[in-house]
């Protein structure tokens, strides 16, 4: 299958995907176009998401790819990397919801759950019938989380009894299973417990008056004497290291959905450069216009090299922990400038939703902080290269 050209893919890097991946990848993006594209301004102005799509995500088929309990052969990392920056291109809200559910959710389950587990929840999450939610940051903590947790589980005869809380859970407040990291108060040991909606003691709240990813909904979550069956705890969740593992898989899936935020940024200036005349000429012709779009063209392609090679990484089993920060760090960086450039590009006009590029400016703020600020991301490369810890 010959895909359509990307217009900010100046090195051709989707060539990589062999006819299958490119049939997936061409298929998503279909839909994308068709159902997504137009909706997401009035959805992010609204703060209101658009459940009625969510059948249609399931029809895709995308969502098990990764795990041996949903049907379809298992895609390449460079797929997922793929499928993940064209949903950032046309939405990053519609990406954040999806990574939560297929990268979070599902990956704490599919790495951390009994085969049991994994068989009881999976196939439903893959054709996205459920959806999940990944709940580990709180009110009062972010970075130091590894160390800091303050949700607790307490152990009572076949029962466990969650207390805390927890801030910026995205889907939490329609999730069907939330997975909810919590400190065992008997070892002190970081475990996970899937939470069902509707459990007694358990209540998210959605937080309001947001300024970027407005259609993701992100929730407040109380929990009060929750009590959780021992069967939905994550069997394969003993301490922070597996939370960790999850992470680092989904922390990639950020640096690509940042590539796509860069590409959008991209086409979207050029559009318009292209369209706008000044002084009787189209502001493409002039040189400071042409040099703003070829720094975002560059910090794109820089950007999308770099997520080629780690997913290749990935695949070849040579992913580590800094492979996957670096990456969040520094396309994260190089796109937070390139949604500056192209609103500079358009002036007055880049700050009015209408002409699209304003959501990606505030999108990007969100996508730069999440799942790792730059600077704790920058301390896991540096302890990396230099052999020693500068962490607080």
């Amino acid at each position: 299958m010959t895909l359509d050209p990307l217009p900010g893919d100046l090195y051709h890097m989707q060539e990589l995907l062999d006819g299958r991946e490119k049939e997936i990848l061409g298929r998503v993006r279909g839909f994308l176009e068709a159902k997504v594209a137009p909706i997401a301004n009035d959805c992010w102005a609204r703060a209101e998401f658009p459940f009625d799509l969510i059948p249609q995500y399931g029809e895709l088929g995308i969502a098990g790819l990764a795990y041996d309990e949903c049907p379809g052969d298992r895609p390449s990392s460079l797929l997922t990397g793929f499928l993940a920056m064209d949903m950032a291109r046309v939405d990053p809200s519609m990406a954040t919801f999806f990574g939560v559910h297929a990268g979070l959710a599902m990956g704490s389950i599919g790495r951390c759950g009994s085969p049991e587990q994994r068989e009881r929840w999976l196939p439903a999450m893959g054709r996205m019938e459920k959806i999940g939610a990944f709940a580990l940051t709180e009110p009062d903590g972010g970075s130091d989380v590894a160390l800091g947790l303050r949700t607790t589980a307490r152990r009572d005869g076949d029962h466990w009894v969650l207390n805390g809380a927890k801030r910026w859970i995205g889907n939490a407040t329609f999730a069907d299973h939330t997975v909810v990291w919590a400190r065992d108060e008997a070892d002190d040991q970081v475990k996970g417990f899937v939470v069902a909606k509707g459990t007694p003691g358990f209540s998210a709240t959605r937080i309001e008056n947001k300024i970027a990813l407005r259609t993701v909904q992100n929730a407040d979550i109380v929990l009060e004497d929750c009590r959780v069956p021992e069967s939905d705890r994550l069997a394969g969740a003993n301490g922070f290291r597996d939370t960790a593992a999850i992470l680092r898989q989904t922390r990639s899936g950020v640096a690509w959905q940042a590539v796509g935020v860069m590409l959008a940024a991209y086409e979207i200036a050029r559009d318009y450069a292209v369209g706008r005349e000044q002084f009787g000429r189209p502001i493409a012709k002039f040189q400071l216009v042409q040099d703003l779009l070829v720094r975002m063209l560059g910090n794109a392609t820089a950007s999308l090299g770099m997520v080629v090679r780690l997913a290749q990484l990935q695949d070849e089993g040579l992913y580590r922990d800094e492979h996957s920060a670096l990456a969040k760090a520094y396309c994260t960086s190089r796109m937070r400038e390139a949604v500056g450039w192209a609103r500079e590009l358009m002036a007055g006009n880049g700050i009015v939703l209408d002409y699209g590029i304003g959501r990606f400016v505030a999108d990007a703020e969100a996508l730069y902080s999440y799942e790792g600020t730059r600077e704790i991301n920058t301390l896991i490369v540096g302890r990396a290269a230099t052999g020693m810890g500068a962490f607080v």
